[in-house]
């Protein structure tokens, strides 16, 4: 953007853009869910037995929040690739 032209720093700047998908992704769950949409990997949610209704009906049981874990940890895998 600045006319760096280093692949360290594209490389970095790639994990930190999918770091702040994945958060944005999480965050904006509460709203899309109110609008009965979920954006989280199934493949995820299927691991812990969650489905997405039950992000829709807004529970909060502990596979709920395993699953926001999970999904919360591959953005900071990608943090700590910056690092």
């Amino acid at each position: 953007i600045l006319g760096v032209r280093d692949i360290h720093a594209d490389h970095a700047a790639s994990h930190i853009g999918k770091a702040q998908g994945i958060v944005t992704c999480l965050r904006a769950t509460p709203y899309h869910s109110a609008r009965r949409k979920v954006f989280l990997p199934m493949d995820i949610c299927m691991l812990h037995g969650v489905s997405q209704e039950d992000f829709i009906r807004g529970k909060q049981e502990q596979n709920v929040r395993d699953v926001i874990y999970d999904i919360a940890s591959q953005a900071h895998i990608h943090l700590e690739h910056v690092r």
